[in-house]
């Protein structure tokens, strides 16, 4: 009796398994930081405004991790109220990406981190200035004395921390992932319709694996031109392809019920509207009210346990500090 019992547990186990790996959707699975004083330096980096040229923006203004690790209007603020060109991405989950930005002109975190602090739209800093900011504080060179070995500070070291923290911003544990991992009841009918309708229409082709999408380059607008007044051009920009004309890396769809506005140009405020809008430019198809209600449903299974930040206490600036240029 016992020896049968155990026999169906791992016929119950084997077929949750099997079921989860032949999904397009892998569960996210939390992170175990490798070095935990690189992470705490790295969060502290990542909320220090000083790595600005205004002393008011930080990777956080952007990336808003209270709000789904981006700033929820259509194109970010920068250095004296500029109006960014493009829709802040999720930093949330984005250690899986392929590459970073929209056009995946940097190829991990570490190479993103260096480019606002130093993008005159952005933080309009210089790295040699922001380097020279931590410099000047003595409890930062301790910090990084003991992440790294010594209190040297450089900007490699900056955005190796920067990244380091980064990739700690998963979010695991979401109700598709409950689902996935053999919790049947985790999702409502309404949620898997939404599901198996997003895997037959061709959904999954873009989106797929752990993160449900950053895995891959895509031309936006594959049947149909997208409208937009924006001028960004995609890959074009990194290539100089043609080809590679509104061409972006796909985006990810976890957290995506938080991270609205949509698309690049951040002109889509609504999952909805969103969702119809993918299904004629992408898929030639116009998805009729009950179904865009149900992927719409499926897709908010896909919010995840948020990042606990404590926001972290900065060492002060002192006399020998680089004042902040505001204005």
């Amino acid at each position: 009796m016992i020896r049968t019992l155990v026999i169906l547990l791992l016929l119950m186990v084997t077929s949750i398994n099997v079921s989860a790996a032949n999904e397009p959707i892998q569960p996210i699975k939390a992170v175990t930081p490798q070095n935990s004083d690189l992470v705490d330096l790295g969060k502290m980096l990542y909320f220090d405004p000083r790595l600005s040229k205004s002393g008011f923006i930080s990777c956080n203004s952007c990336h808003n991790l209270s709000m789904g690790g981006t700033d929820n209007i259509a194109t970010s603020v920068g250095h004296k109220w500029h109006q960014g060109p493009i829709n802040a991405p999720t930093v949330l989950n984005s250690s899986m990406n392929l590459a970073q930005f929209w056009d995946g002109r940097a190829k991990d975190l570490k190479e993103q981190a260096g480019g606002p602090i130093a993008n005159p739209g952005e933080m309009a800093f210089t790295h040699e200035l922001a380097v020279n900011v931590l410099n000047s504080i003595p409890q930062y060179r301790a910090k990084f004395e003991k992440a790294f070995g010594s209190d040297k500070i450089d900007i490699d070291r900056v955005t190796t921390a920067i990244a380091a923290f980064e990739d700690t911003l998963v979010t695991p544990g979401s109700r598709f992932d409950q689902w996935l991992e053999g919790d049947k009841n985790a999702i409502n009918k309404q949620e898997l319709e939404g599901y198996r309708l997003f895997k037959s229409s061709g959904c999954t082709g873009c989106h797929h694996g752990a993160a449900v999408g950053g895995l891959a380059y895509q031309k936006f607008g594959v049947y149909h031109p997208y409208q937009t007044d924006s001028k960004i051009e995609g890959r074009k920009a990194v290539t100089g392809k043609d080809t590679d004309l509104n061409v972006f890396k796909v985006p990810t769809l976890r957290n995506i019920e938080l991270t609205y506005p949509y698309f690049h140009d951040g002109a889509v405020w609504t999952l909805e509207e969103a969702v119809k809008i993918m299904g004629k430019v992408q898929l030639d198809r116009d998805f009729s009210k009950k179904e865009v209600d149900s992927i719409v449903a499926f897709l908010k299974t896909l919010t995840g346990e948020q990042p606990e930040i404590q926001l972290p206490i900065l060492p002060p600036s002192n006399n020998d500090t680089p004042r902040p240029e505001p204005f």
